[in-house]
């Protein structure tokens, strides 16, 4: 399945990973701590990591298509808690 990543740097990576989970807890199986959260959408898996520089990010879907619509729903969803700070989504997609 392809796998796409995006490190995004913030100083507030924890509080965006939290409050993507919190979002999408009551339509998606999802868990999450301040540090590591995880998301099952229909779309495909989210995985982050925060740490102090940035909020790294790996979506997961089905197929290429799904993969960019994955890619840009969690990053418009980021982006509108995000609305003090302009971040930078840099997809990479995995080889294979």
């Amino acid at each position: 399945m392809p796998t796409s990543r995006a490190d995004v740097v913030t100083g507030q990576a924890s509080k965006y990973l939290q409050q993507l989970c919190k979002h999408w807890a009551h339509k998606f199986p999802v868990a999450f701590d301040p540090a590591h959260g995880t998301i099952e959408l229909s779309l495909g898996r989210t995985v982050m990591d925060a740490d102090a520089e940035a909020l790294h990010i790996a979506v997961t879907a089905q197929d290429a298509e799904a993969l960019e619509r994955l890619e840009t729903v969690v990053a418009d969803h980021i982006k509108r808690f995000a609305f003090r700070e302009e971040l930078v989504f840099d997809w990479k997609r995995d080889a294979g």
